[in-house]
């Protein structure tokens, strides 16, 4: 990197006069290099690379959004470049009005400008994507680990009542042996759509509801909005009123928006007091032993006008700003109070926030979901683009609507759909009340066995998905990388956009059109092997995979080590007595981790975890197996499972720890497997 430009200004910083708001723009211009691509900037729904592009960042309610529609919900305004083996990232920490041109007003220039505020920004040197990536988590804040049963599937629609149809829902999936953690009850299990409360002939009893659905293994996801309907016979809205919490417009009225519930005053959430007030709220919920909360129409949305008008004066923790100021971070100050609130209340346990809108470092305080897709085709390329934007973008923790919001999927579709959402790390089938049943069982039994393995592999690799979330919340790492984040000195991957990495060891591609039995896949540098077949394939390659419809194009790295659980209907219906290691001969080093915990409570940051650290190597006549443990978390099972991939050679000893082991009498091809205790140091195979 020595001696070379990473990036240089092109006028640099000036600033304009804004006569619409009697302040300024504030703008900085940046050279763009040959052949420079750029990737970040949220989940925008466009191509991977940004060059060519011009965006907005105003989060704004996009109900039925269409591909390369601009703004959408959140906003984060940053972004990586990379040219000649070099990436960086710039954060325009700004959260006013901002824009973001890759070079299609002027091709060799790259701008961003707001209108209003300070021009700060943040440089963040690579020179590999991957640190970039890692050093904007650190500067924005990382996330914490989640409760466990949140990476479970959750079902979700709007809406499910009364009581007896939660309880059919229940009930269809624990016969039908599908697995399910999570029922979401949208806005109608609300007294006329009011928060914290319940509307008690459609439900009522909610604790001894949920508390019997606890028995079934499902934890209760309740919404909330940030409009308060204006009564003065609610609870809510006299306390906010009395103390002052509402915004106001700039001549001293309440700012009044029609939502849900029909007129409606709104939280001042960039008022510390106010958020602190907000949390405590959630108190009668969690006694009801509600298990998460879901943030919803945070932007903030108001059916009328869109949003806020500008007048709209906010505390902005005690600078007292106008709602230009204060739109782009509204959400994401809603989702911290409710995560810092139900930390408060609930402090043995993690918590669990979906939000939809949110500013850069809303990773800190809750999961994302991409707001109100469509069941379309189109929209399953929308939906891989978005989740990998978002990662790359400190927000790991997303997924999508599988099948979509809005429409009608067919089940080949939802299957696809559901696929793909295996390596999403928020994983929630929702639909339209208006828009057809989307359950795993509603498009006929031989698409609901698809859609049922389709989860069931899910919890299978709960084990790897846990450990890669560990390693973004340690390191900021992004669970779901694109591939140029694999091989950033291979150009082929500059443009590449389908395929995506899921933590260290896997590759993925979606298939995205109707009728597909394959595709084309390119596999980044390394060796990769096919997960159904094992059949061993050389990176820096198109190859192309069958992929019938009980399958999609899965890899797994050279040198992996891939941990596995037995099925479950819910993440904790039973102690694993078993893990399943599968290893993936390579004669290159490589190293896997597996990350324990008790998966529910904070003792792993006393240092109640475990981390395995794998390293695999071997040649033409032998391979190794090393394990090293680091931690003091005791786990239920004594053994692993271990079965070796891709072995050259059929294997006549094997090695634990100095001691041979009796080999199986009958070994299927080149195929080993073999039981060993959990607590083995060093495998040799010959």
């Amino acid at each position: 990197m020595q001696n070379n430009v990473i990036t240089e200004d092109a006028s640099g910083y000036h600033w304009e006069p804004n006569p619409g708001y009697g302040g300024n723009y504030v703008y900085c211009s940046k050279k763009i290099s040959p052949n420079e691509c750029f990737f970040g900037l949220g989940d925008k729904p466009a191509s991977l690379n940004l060059r060519g592009k011009r965006f907005l960042n105003w989060g704004t309610d996009t109900y039925g959004f269409a591909k390369e529609q601009d703004p959408l919900y959140r906003t984060i305004p940053f972004y990586y470049g990379m040219h000649n083996g070099t990436a960086y990232g710039i954060f325009f920490d700004n959260s006013f009005q901002s824009f973001f041109d890759f070079g299609k007003e002027s091709p060799d220039v790259m701008s961003f400008w707001a209108e209003g505020g300070e021009m700060n920004y943040y440089f963040i040197a690579g020179p590999q994507l991957i640190e970039v990536a890692q050093n904007y988590a650190y500067l924005t804040g990382t996330a914490e680990m989640p409760p466990k049963w949140a990476l479970g599937y959750q079902q979700s629609k709007w809406s499910y009542y009364p009581e007896d149809k939660v309880w059919e829902l229940a009930h269809t999936f624990r016969d039908k042996a599908i697995p399910c953690d999570v029922i979401h009850l949208d806005i109608d299990y609300m007294d006329g759509f009011r928060c914290f409360t319940w509307d008690k002939t459609r439900f009522p009893d909610p604790a001894r509801m949920i508390n019997e659905l606890r028995k079934l293994g499902f934890k209760i996801i309740t919404i909330l909005d940030p409009g308060i309907k204006v009564d003065n016979k609610y609870w809510v809205f006299n306390e906010a009123l009395e103390k002052g919490y509402f915004c106001k417009r700039q001549d001293g009225d309440y700012m009044r928006g029609k939502v849900w519930p029909g007129d409606c005053f709104f939280p001042d959430f960039t008022n510390p007091e106010v958020r602190k007030w907000w949390g405590g709220l959630y108190k009668e919920l969690i006694e009801q032993n509600v298990a998460g909360f879901w943030n919803d129409m945070n932007e903030p949305a108001v059916f009328e006008t869109g949003t806020f008008p500008d007048d709209v004066r906010h505390d902005y923790d005690g600078q007292q700003v106008s709602h230009r100021k204060a739109h782009n971070v509204y959400g994401m100050q809603m989702a911290r109070a409710t995560h810092e609130g139900v930390k408060n209340l609930r402090k043995e346990l993690r918590p669990f926030v979906l939000t939809r809108s949110g500013y850069s470092g809303v990773q800190r305080y809750g999961a994302i979901w991409t707001g109100d897709n469509v069941a379309s085709w189109e929209h399953l390329w929308v939906a891989n683009m978005q989740c990998q934007r978002m990662s790359i973008s400190g927000v790991s923790f997303v997924g999508t609507d599988i099948g979509g919001f809005i429409g009608e999927p067919d089940g080949e579709l939802f299957v696809r759909f559901i696929q793909m959402a295996i390596f999403h790390p928020f994983f929630r089938g929702h639909s339209s009340s208006d828009q057809g049943d989307k359950e795993p069982w509603a498009f006929g039994a031989a698409y609901e066995a698809l859609i049922r393995r389709a989860i069931e592999m899910r919890y299978e690799f709960l084990p790897y998905i846990y450990t890669t979330f560990w390693q973004y919340v340690m390191k900021g790492t992004p669970m779901i990388k694109p591939l140029v984040f694999l091989s950033q000195n291979d150009p082929q991957t500059w443009l590449r956009e389908e395929e995506f990495g899921f933590g260290d060891q896997l590759l993925i591609c979606p298939i995205k059109e109707q009728a597909s039995t394959g595709r084309i896949v390119y596999l980044p540098k390394g060796n990769w092997y096919n997960f159904y077949t094992d059949k061993l394939y050389k990176g820096e390659h198109e190859v192309y995979t069958d992929a019938p419809l009980d399958r999609f194009p899965l890899y797994v790295k050279e040198g992996a080590v891939i941990p596995l659980q037995p099925v479950m209907q819910y993440t904790d219906e039973f102690p694993v007595r078993q893990i399943t290691l599968h290893v993936y001969y390579s004669v290159n080093r490589n190293v896997s981790y597996f990350y324990e915990d008790d998966g529910d409570n904070y003792t792993y940051t006393q240092g109640n975890f475990s981390v395995r650290r794998y390293t695999v190597f071997g040649n033409r006549k032998q391979m190794r197996i090393v394990q090293e443990l680091f931690g003091t978390f005791k786990s239920n099972y004594e053994d692993f499972r271990i079965i070796i991939h891709g072995l050259p050679f059929k294997p006549s000893e094997f090695i634990i720890d100095g001691t041979p082991v009796k080999l199986p009498k009958r070994l299927r091809d080149k195929t080993l497997t073999i039981t060993v205790n959990k607590s083995f140091s060093r495998i040799q195979i010959m």
